[in-house]
């Protein structure tokens, strides 16, 4: 998790998030109508709807965009595709464990779509369970150093139901149960602790380290499965030294 957070945060810098803002705000509005169409349009009392609210906010998303999806899925807006829930398992170069979590309303053209990516990229599309054990879904919110103070973040964090907050080299993770990250979240805000990310994710049991040539490779195909449009989300289990990453980067 920690080399595909580096190469997230150097994506970031160079802006390539904002270069596809577009196909983003479809993946988050896609996202909050399928939440508010299996849950409802209250995120007070639909935990799945409130998580991808915030995701649209944090990504600066219009509250216009986000009220349309919350329509949309609760049937108060114009009628829209049924979308599918699927998750695809595999490997990338170097053994690397691979979870694809995909929105689809066409389930056998996602299934080619990320066969074919795997395939193009030097990876292998596994079975249902082939990697999913190696991860755990939890909350992390990854604070930077100079936004707190290490001993009074962890005991506001852990007061508010976080399991742990670990030092890291440029910032603090905090990590929750996926049931306590908003009350966590909420904790942090109220006491004005900015942070840089905050999301339920998969957390990788352990990491592959990664050389340059296999991390430019895993590094690509990665990159491929976050442009499919059916494509919400991509965990592995990779971690690639600074060193590394700044070869594979330029």
């Amino acid at each position: 998790m920690s080399g595909h957070s580096k190469w997230s945060t150097i994506k970031r810098k160079k802006g390539a998030l904002d270069a596809k803002r577009g196909a983003l705000f479809g993946k988050l509005s896609k996202s909050i109508t399928v939440a508010a169409r299996e849950g409802g349009g209250d995120p007070e009392m639909n935990p799945a709807l409130s998580l991808a609210i915030s995701k649209a906010k944090d990504s600066n998303m219009p509250n216009d965009n986000i009220q349309r999806a919350v329509d949309k899925g609760t049937g108060a807006g114009s009628d829209g595709e049924a979308y599918e829930r699927v998750t695809y398992e595999g490997y990338a170069p170097g053994g690397v464990a691979v979870m694809v979590d995909v929105l689809t309303d066409n389930r056998n053209r996602a299934a080619s779509d990320v066969r074919y990516i795997f395939s193009k990229n030097n990876g292998k599309l596994g079975t249902n369970g082939s990697v999913s054990y190696l991860f755990e879904r939890k909350g992390v919110i990854l604070v930077p150093r100079e936004a707190a103070d290490e001993d009074e973040l962890m005991e506001l964090a852990l007061e508010a139901g976080a399991e742990d907050v670990e030092p890291q080299e440029s910032d603090y993770r905090v990590v929750t149960d996926p049931n306590e990250f908003t009350d966590v979240r909420s904790r942090l805000d109220e006491a004005g602790v900015s942070y840089e990310s905050a999301e339920v994710t998969m957390i990788p049991q352990n990491s592959i380290d990664l050389e340059t040539a296999e991390a430019r490779q895993t590094l690509r195909l990665i990159d491929a499965l976050e442009e499919n449009d059916d494509v919400q989300e991509v965990y592995a289990n990779f971690d690639i030294s600074d060193e590394v990453m700044a070869e594979v980067a330029n």
